[in-house]
């Protein structure tokens, strides 16, 4: 067994987890210091830190952390093993409680062209769910460290993803982002971030059709066009760099909220 892959399966699967350690004890304990053990949502997921009473204590403890919505800064518990846990030893154990969250931050990309294909190597390694889609199977193949889906209509797959995603339309153009936009508004109105590659005039032109069918204007007005920081050239590198730092400003508002 070994612990520190434990916690980078569960960093890689984007499983929050606490890690427990007794860091002392003093008169008669179950473990010798220094035993670990790896907590998710589920209860015990590997290593001990001595059984019983006082290891099913710090597991309900490592389970009230991870209930919270926000990172819990480490801290350290004193428990008398007699007094507080129930157990007929006197002796005093001291446990430190590590926070591991791993944010669930759902991303989805219409669109796997050149930019498209930038920003999910961008992404792929942050704390965030990104899925691509794309009716061009040959673009969806070049992706990596993603979710990527192949549909000959994307809009169709709108009502299946999440209403509380991060939504980017990357099309070929927007004759193929309106009719995905149209079936956002409908099934994701409360979507914290939508937007659009392209220019000024084509976010006029776009929500000029979106108004013609009908969809909302609370969120025409929220529609971003064009999406990314104004930083940079028009490299697909660098463009996928300022999108990728305006959706990291996009999350942290959301998370002060």
């Amino acid at each position: 067994m070994n612990l520190w892959k434990d916690c980078q399966a569960l960093e890689n699967a984007k499983t929050s987890f606490v890690l427990v350690t007794m860091t002392s004890v003093r008169g008669s304990a179950p473990q010798d210091p220094g035993a670990k053990m790896i907590v998710t949502k589920d209860g015990l997921y590997s290593g001990t830190v001595g059984g019983g009473k006082v290891e099913m204590a710090a597991i309900n403890r490592a389970k009230e952390i991870l209930s919270s919505n926000n990172y819990v800064e480490p801290e350290i518990k004193i428990w008398n093993l007699q007094k507080d846990i129930g157990m007929s030893c006197g002796g005093e154990a001291t446990f430190l409680f590590e926070h591991f969250p791993q944010t669930q931050w759902p991303i989805i990309i219409f669109g796997a062209g050149h930019v498209a294909q930038a920003l999910t190597r961008i992404l792929s390694p942050l704390p965030c769910q990104v899925t691509c889609i794309d009716s061009r199977e040959e673009w969806i193949n070049k992706l990596e460290g993603v979710k990527s889906l192949h549909h000959p209509e994307p809009k169709e797959l709108v009502k299946t993803l999440s209403p509380l995603a991060t939504y980017l339309c990357m099309t070929m153009g927007h004759s193929y982002d309106v009719p995905i936009l149209e079936e956002i508004a409908r099934h994701a109105p409360e979507a914290p971030y939508v937007g659009v590659i392209g220019s000024e005039i084509k976010g006029i032109k776009i929500k000029k059709e979106l108004a013609d069918l009908g969809v909302s204007q609370a969120f025409i007005e929220k529609l971003r066009v064009p999406i990314g920081l104004p930083i940079g050239s028009n490299h697909p590198q660098e463009i996928a760099i300022s999108i990728a730092a305006e959706l990291l400003q996009v999350r942290d508002k959301i998370s002060l909220k």
